[in-house]
């Protein structure tokens, strides 16, 4: 990196409706799991960045909640984090899924676009699972809908064009330094990762059961014997009956989230982990102030 003059830094935010495949893409592009992924719209809450750091750029991703319209305080709360970011950044990327196709929740995003001053690329996601024919219609149906600097389909899960989407991201972002050490690829705190991933166990396995009323608070990290770790964490619900199926039969969903958890928790802090799980009721925790600053939603970061 001797010709550090030339080399290149920014921000780029990912926006789009709930469930078309930020996260899949997030960590596809950085190739570590740091976003969590749920086939249930909605499951990202914070800014979640992910730094990719080559030999002549460094270009940090912020994956935001998918913009929606607000139905109680921690979704007002998840929308203005949303939307706050747009200007702040080097270039914006409007993500939709190219099965879904056109929807009032992009019209929704495409208002707020027209006042930002960034690049805005259009990134048809999910091009695996449509006919080439299609795809011609839909760039048709959205190319009209806002000025944006380019249209990329890609697959992030299969992988497709999403190279050269990073090539297209590296020629728009401004000469910069090197915000972040190479070698890292997040700027959330361990804690936050470890809530994140046993909360999307959670989503994954109690399907419909349990809904996003759930938070996850990290209690306790501390060293045990032969470099183990001890993880103790509270699994926050709404109702008592939620509580009933996220316990099991005789403990055995709360088991199975916690061996999934472990594994990805294990991978990654690179060591071995207990992890006690607990289950606590907290009636309407999502509109009450206290308890979204309590599990981390604090309005002033944004």
């Amino acid at each position: 990196m001797e010709t550090n003059h030339q080399f290149k830094s920014g921000f780029i935010t990912i926006i789009g409706r709930p469930n078309v495949g930020k996260s899949t893409f997030m960590n596809r592009v950085i190739g570590q799991k740091i976003a969590i992924m749920s086939d249930k719209a909605q499951t990202t809450r914070n800014k979640i960045q992910g730094v990719l750091t080559t030999e002549d750029a460094q270009l940090i991703f912020i994956d935001t909640p998918g913009i929606h319209k607000p139905k109680h305080r921690l979704g007002d709360f998840m929308v203005n984090v949303a939307e706050s970011t747009l200007n702040e950044v080097d270039a914006v990327l409007f993500m939709i899924n190219a099965k879904e196709g056109y929807g009032k929740g992009d019209q929704y995003i495409l208002d707020r676009l027209q006042k930002v001053n960034s690049p805005i690329f259009l990134i048809i996601n999910k091009i695996d699972l449509v006919h080439p024919d299609e795809l011609l219609a839909l760039i048709d149906q959205y190319k009209d809908k806002c000025k944006f600097e380019e249209i990329i389909p890609i697959s992030a899960l299969e992988g497709n064009n999403v190279n050269h989407l990073v090539d297209v991201l590296k020629s728009h972002i401004p000469e910069g330094p090197q915000y972040y050490p190479e070698d890292q690829v997040t700027d959330h705190p361990e804690r936050f990762i470890i809530a994140e991933l046993i909360r999307e166990k959670v989503l994954h396995l109690t399907k419909e059961e349990v809904p996003h009323s759930i938070a996850v608070a990290i209690e306790n990290i501390e060293k045990r014997e032969q470099e183990k770790l001890l993880v103790q964490a509270t699994i926050i619900t709404e109702r008592s009956t939620q509580k009933g199926i996220l316990i099991g039969k005789q403990g055995s969903m709360l088991k199975n989230i916690g061996k999934n958890a472990r594994k990805d928790i294990e991978a990654l802090l690179g060591s071995k982990v207990y992890l006690e799980l607990w289950v606590k009721v907290k009636k309407d925790w999502r509109n009450r102030q206290s308890q979204l600053l309590e599990y981390g939603y604090r309005s002033d970061e944004y």
